[in-house]
This record gives C-alpha cells, sequence and structure tokens, in this order.
C-alpha cells in the first residue's frame, strides 16, 4: 500500500482496534484488515473525494463504506458515534460529517 500523508502508523491502530473490532457483530472471519480500512476512511475525510475515486490499493470502496456506516452510527444515549470516539483518542482534526452519504 502506498504511504499517505494522512495515514496513522500500526501502533496508533492497535490503540483503537479494540473498540473497532467490537462495532460489528462477528459471524464469520473478518477478511478485510481494518487497519488499511480505517486508513481508507481518514484518506476519505482528508481529501472529501468521491466513494467511488478510492485509490484502487485501498479496499473496495464498497467495503469502506460498509465499516464507515458501523462505526459513524450513533447508539442510543450517545454523542458521539465509535468513529468521532477514535478519531478523538487519536487527536486527530477531521470532521466525520465531511464524509457524503453515498
Amino acid at each position: 500500500m502506498t504511504n499517505y500523508l494522512n495515514q496513522i502508523s500500526r501502533s496508533q491502530f492497535e490503540m483503537i482496534r479494540p473498540e473497532l473490532e467490537t462495532a460489528r457483530k462477528r459471524t464469520a472471519p473478518r477478511t478485510q484488515d481494518l487497519y488499511q480500512v480505517f486508513n481508507a476512511l481518514l484518506y476519505l475525510l482528508k481529501t472529501g473525494c468521491q466513494w467511488r475515486q478510492l485509490p484502487h490499493d485501498f479496499p473496495k470502496w464498497s467495503t469502506v463504506y460498509y465499516y464507515y456506516r458501523i462505526w459513524s452510527a450513533k447508539g442510543l444515549g450517545f454523542q458521539e458515534s465509535l468513529l468521532e470516539q477514535v478519531l478523538k483518542k487519536l487527536s486527530l482534526p477531521y470532521d466525520p460529517n465531511r464524509i457524503a452519504r453515498r
């Protein structure tokens, strides 16, 4: 995978990995590397590109969108989505509301 300026390191990702993994009920083995999916989301947040314009070295846009919908959903009684929480934990200045829904 190409190094993009907005990409986080594996050690930074390990700080948030457990939270991201628990967001989805696991019924089958995961086929995607969540590190790559999360970095694709960071790319979208930074550039504001369209979903289908994600560079091809990231996972398919539909996979990234699937995880974005899960991570950006606000649960009952929560003020912030999981995505907002992990961005704050990493001290990243991105606004998840900047991504347009398809």
